[in-house]
């Protein structure tokens, strides 16, 4: 794990005892603090009594003595709809309100890295819609050409469960919004992202709200690489100190990643340079194409050979959920997609597959929490 650095001898709060809260306060524990833990549900402090962590309800005045910060669990709302009476607690006593991912970046660093040939580094991956595929085929393009690469965030472990660097490590984070919305410290080498659509307003309340939430992905980073046919993800308004480089589906200018047609084939380009046709990778429609191009500029970013990317992400065939096809039966191909939970990610399948279909019909079959979204787009 990543001892959390800064709170030696200090009593921080943790509320919300899942993956992400558990590991926090082991992390605290880890780095000298005294962790004071709690969970609206009972069965959360069980587990937690079990590693003997401090358990007491922070609803109550007499469990603040001393707490100089509380960590709130990624589920956890702090503004809208409206904000959990714990955090307001913390306010209204002047304690400082973060969360692990805001742990983790004050924490990965150490004097060690002063003996490291190469310095680790940090990607984080964020966007509405594509971004654990993303993320996925960051980590197999680093897996299959040798490179020491973990995997945590919104995908795999939770960020502070993960092993201290060592030298050469890459950090393949996925950021969700709740997860970049607290964290008090942010500051990857390289931060992606890829889209944004409609999503998770019953949180954000407002998709302007959402997008300026996902936008600080790019607070500090090295490099901001951002889908120029999304305006909402373009870092150059608000964080100009950043190199930015873009990906699109539109034809690139120099130096930027994009789509072009090319004897009846779309192709994967860089400026003018064709790299591969999109017919010639397993991950099929403009959505997946987009991921390729947020790969492949986040590896130039990254000083990665273009040949040896190619060659890994043609043996990337997919997450499991995501445009998965199950079985053709009777004519009739059946596919899972369901984590794509919002209408943008719906949308996107729909017209990637369109590509595919050749005058064959698309029957939808839909379900589970609306979270507030608009499905008029759907109509169609």
């Amino acid at each position: 794990m990543i001892p959390v650095r800064g709170y030696t001898g200090c009593r921080v709060a943790v509320l919300g005892l899942g993956r992400s809260g558990l590991s926090a306060a082991r992390a605290l524990r880890a780095g000298g603090a005294e962790p004071i833990v709690w969970d609206d549900n009972e069965q959360s402090r069980i587990a937690a009594d079990a590693e003997d962590f401090k358990i007491l309800d922070l609803s109550k005045d007499t469990s603040w003595d001393g707490i100089v910060s509380l960590i709130v669990s990624p589920g956890i709302p702090h503004l809208y709809p409206t904000p959990h009476e714990i955090v307001s607690k913390a306010w209204d006593k002047g304690v400082v309100v973060d969360n692990d991912i805001g742990l983790f970046f004050r924490s990965y660093a150490t004097q060690d890295w002063d003996n490291f040939e190469v310095m680790p580094k940090v990607i984080c991956i964020t966007g509405s819609n594509g971004k654990s595929t993303t993320t996925a085929l960051v980590a197999h393009i680093l897996e299959t050409t040798k490179r020491p690469v973990v995997v945590a965030g919104n995908i795999g472990r939770g960020v502070l469960d993960i092993e201290p660097a060592i030298d050469g490590a890459i950090v393949v984070l996925e950021l969700s919004s709740y997860q970049i919305e607290l964290a008090r410290a942010l500051a990857p080498d390289i931060a992606v992202f890829i889209n944004l659509s409609p999503d998770h307003l019953d949180r954000h309340k407002t998709i302007e709200h959402y997008g300026t939430i996902k936008q600080s992905i790019y607070r500090h980073c090295t490099y901001a690489l951002y889908n120029r046919n999304d305006n909402a993800t373009s870092p150059e308004s608000c964080y100009s100190n950043s190199q930015t480089l873009s990906f699109g589906s539109d034809h690139a200018k120099s130096g930027d990643f994009g789509l072009a047609d090319i004897d009846g084939e779309k192709h994967l380009m860089l400026g003018e340079q064709a790299i591969c046709s999109l017919e010639k990778l397993p991950l099929k429609g403009i959505h997946n194409a987009l991921n390729y191009l947020a790969v492949l500029a986040l590896g130039k970013c990254a000083g990665w050979d273009v040949d040896a990317m190619l060659a890994s992400l043609m043996t990337f065939q997919g997450l499991a959920h995501r445009c998965e096809v199950i079985e053709t039966q009777d004519g009739v191909r059946w596919i899972n997609d369901s984590k794509a939970t919002n209408v943008g990610a719906t949308i996107a399948a729909i017209e990637g597959l369109s590509t595919t279909l050749s005058g064959n019909k698309l029957i939808l079959i839909a379900g589970g929490d609306g979270k507030g979204a608009d499905f008029s787009p759907l109509t169609p």
